[in-house]
């Protein structure tokens, strides 16, 4: 589904077909006067009355098994290679955009209504670069919402089939992570799991399904794997079970966050950051003022402190040793800053810093950190589950040609800076450079974003591509 394009008023069409009429109105009366033309139509309404009476007496017979999509597509300016054929699902609303009308009650802590508006891009962002563009590529984009956008974007690609016989991948458009978050504090286990478990109903009775079962069909959620992997025996935290379901673990599972121990059927996809673009050029031109930006800073923190020992230790150490040097700014989270809710200010930081540090925030990863990579800032990590053991796809395999590891439970971790200053400038220039030439892939390109023109592959494309090796190794 496309957004919205805008239409020509009521008034400006009637000025349109009011001329249309006056320049044929002479020549209209004229050809009806002519003898074959009275012939024509008698023999254009006998046919038509002739065709009525078969369709009413004769109706056709409604087939018994499950119908696919058979919508027409939109004749795509892009490409593909071949190597992906994915079909969509149609599922039933209530498993997606159903959800949406509700959209006040999909978070138990936030108003989802203004982050799921333009297919999970968020309301645009006027105070940003860029702004001279055709089109503005800046929203407020909620760091959850990945499933939706991920959504957008398969619906107008040029590897989409409406052919089920023709796909090597099946998408199944579960809004999990946003169905999830609406029920953390539902204490009924067995109605928290209710719309996971109707849903592998439906996947199961799929003629599809049952060619592999379901080997070759995938999900994309915009939450970490925790909130979907709920236990009798472990934790609540308001999870689901929908991952550890026997007829999902045949399927592959993209999310922000994977387990790295029981995870093998899921795969790492980036958190959305703000920047969406339609065209190769306004990709270029950001990655363009990136290596330009004046980067006054060593290092910088954004992020606020956690409760709990192992999550306040590396916090507390990094705001310490940030606070105490010169060389690093800081933007504190605590107490409800309006500046850690606001894109500009946040990238503002990290546009102006050489390295940003990265601890883990209430689970292993962080929407922060492609944050940094979109602002050109080399990301520091100090647990190798915030990135190493996540996004493989996505990221060189080589982890220091983007990247500093401090573990936290080192003695690099509490000289922060010193070990920072180390690193020989040649060295950090490389660094900068490969994390700038990143961007594209990490990116969620805008839905609307015509394929010869994007020009570049984003992270849609790159999870689509690497899905289709995993199938075919897998099936």
């Amino acid at each position: 589904m496309l957004l919205s394009k805008k239409q020509p008023s009521a008034a400006a069409t009637q000025w349109i077909e009011k001329v249309k009429y006056h320049k044929n109105r002479d020549s209209y009366f004229k050809f009806l006067g002519n003898p074959h033309f009275r012939y024509a139509a008698f023999l254009l309404v006998f046919l038509s009355l002739w065709f009525l009476l078969q369709v009413f007496w004769f109706p056709p017979t409604k087939p018994t098994q499950t119908k696919f999509s058979t919508t027409t597509p939109k004749p795509s300016a892009g490409k593909c290679n071949g190597d992906v054929a994915v079909y969509v699902y149609n599922l039933p609303a209530e498993f997606n955009v159903g959800l949406l009308d509700d959209c006040s009650h999909l978070n138990v802590y936030t108003n989802m209504c203004p982050h799921v508006a333009n297919h999970g891009l968020g309301q645009p962002l006027d105070n940003m670069d860029l702004q001279s563009s055709d089109s503005n590529p800046w929203f407020a984009t909620h760091q959850f919402i990945a499933e939706m956008i991920f959504h957008a974007r398969v619906d107008n690609h040029p590897c989409r089939t409406w052919d089920p016989s023709k796909a090597n991948l099946f998408y199944v458009p579960f809004y999990g992570g946003l169905h999830v978050s609406s029920n953390f504090r539902e204490p009924n286990h067995a109605i928290r799991d209710a719309l996971a478990v109707r849903l592998v109903d439906f996947l199961q009775a799929q003629p599809t399904w049952r060619k592999n079962n379901g080997k070759d069909h995938f999900l994309a959620l915009g939450r970490t794997s925790w909130d979907f992997m709920r236990t009798n025996s472990g934790p609540d935290f308001g999870a689901n079970c929908l991952l550890n379901l026997p007829c999902v673990k045949n399927m592959s599972v993209l999310t922000v966050e994977r387990n790295p121990w029981k995870g093998s059927n899921q795969h790492g996809i980036p958190y959305p950051s703000y920047f969406h673009p339609s065209t190769s050029d306004q990709m270029m031109t950001w990655q363009n003022m990136m290596r330009q930006s004046n980067r006054p800073y060593l290092f910088s923190f954004i992020g606020a402190p956690r409760k709990g020992v192992g999550k306040a230790a590396i916090r507390d150490e990094m705001i310490k040793q940030c606070m105490e040097s010169t060389q690093c700014k800081i933007l504190k989270c605590d107490h409800g800053n309006p500046k850690c809710y606001n894109p500009s200010e946040i990238l503002k930081v990290m546009r102006e810093s050489r390295f940003c540090l990265q601890a883990p925030g209430d689970s292993f990863t962080r929407r922060s950190t492609f944050d940094a990579i979109l602002s050109g800032c080399i990301p520091v990590f100090f647990s190798r589950h915030t990135a190493y053991t996540q996004y493989s796809w996505f990221l060189p395999e080589e982890a220091s040609k983007y990247s500093v590891y401090m573990d936290e439970q080192s003695e690099e971790s509490k000289r922060i800076e010193e070990v920072l200053m180390k690193i020989p400038k040649e060295e950090v220039d490389t660094m900068r450079a490969t994390v700038i030439d990143m961007i594209p892939r990490l990116t969620y390109a805008h839905p609307n974003a015509s394929h010869s023109d994007l020009g570049f592959e984003d992270a849609v494309d790159v999870a689509l591509q690497a899905l289709a090796q995993h199938v075919r190794d897998k099936v």
